[in-house]
């Protein structure tokens, strides 16, 4: 289980909560960078070397120009580093995992106060061992689905309290999956989120729970 405790537990009367949407304690308003036309190929290309990173066995020739190779893109691309919030990564809904390279390459299908779903696959770079998905990216996949659920429901930016994941079956690599998140209540500043992972056949690799707890004024 993964916890982060920096927006605080404490017990708050519910008045206390901002009805404004907007309220963002002290986490800064970043205006949605758009993407290129070309930038979702270049998002794709590069987890495309992410997998044959962790799939190849490649002599030390191949390897040592794939250093020099990658040095070259480091150096075309690290002049047009950019802070946080401007870079396009992470806000572009119409690309798989929102154009962030950290996040599980899935397209948003329902996104609405009732609910958020996501579709598709755990790749050969997520790989844990004979053919399922390492169990660590399962509670990232569960983490980014709960932002989006607490964002689709209405309410105010939040911090993840605490996750916690049921390993229900295998969950393979490289096979076709539906992911579905919810809020389930909510108590004043904490809201109570679940989600189930399934197969195309229904059944229920996992499931999660998760505290998300709106921020304060002041907290990051």
């Amino acid at each position: 289980m993964s916890e982060q405790t920096g927006a605080g537990t404490e017990e708050v009367d519910g008045n206390d909560v901002a009805d404004d949407y907007e309220h963002h304690g002290g986490f800064p308003v970043y205006e949605p960078v758009k993407a290129g036309p070309n930038y979702g190929t270049f998002i794709d290309t590069f987890r495309r070397l992410q997998d044959l990173m962790v799939s190849t066995h490649a002599p030390d020739d191949v390897i040592d120009r794939a250093i020099a190779q990658t040095e070259a893109l480091i150096d075309l691309l690290e002049p047009y580093e950019v802070p946080e919030g401007r870079s396009p990564a992470g806000f572009n809904v119409e690309l798989p995992g929102r154009g962030s390279a950290l996040l599980l390459p899935w397209k948003i299908e329902k996104f609405g106060e009732d609910g958020v779903r996501e579709r598709g696959m755990f790749r050969r770079f997520h790989l844990g061992g004979n053919g399922a998905a390492h169990g660590g990216t399962l509670p990232l996949l569960f983490d980014d689905l709960f932002g989006m659920v607490i964002h689709a429901n209405g309410r105010p930016i939040a911090r993840t309290g605490y996750l916690h994941v049921n390993y229900r079956k295998i969950t393979p690599i490289e096979t076709e999956l539906v992911v579905d998140g919810w809020v389930d209540r909510v108590e004043g500043r904490k809201a109570f989120c679940k989600a189930e992972l399934r197969d195309l056949d229904g059944n229920l690799l996992a499931d999660s729970e998760a505290l998300m707890i709106q921020l304060l004024p002041g907290q990051q």
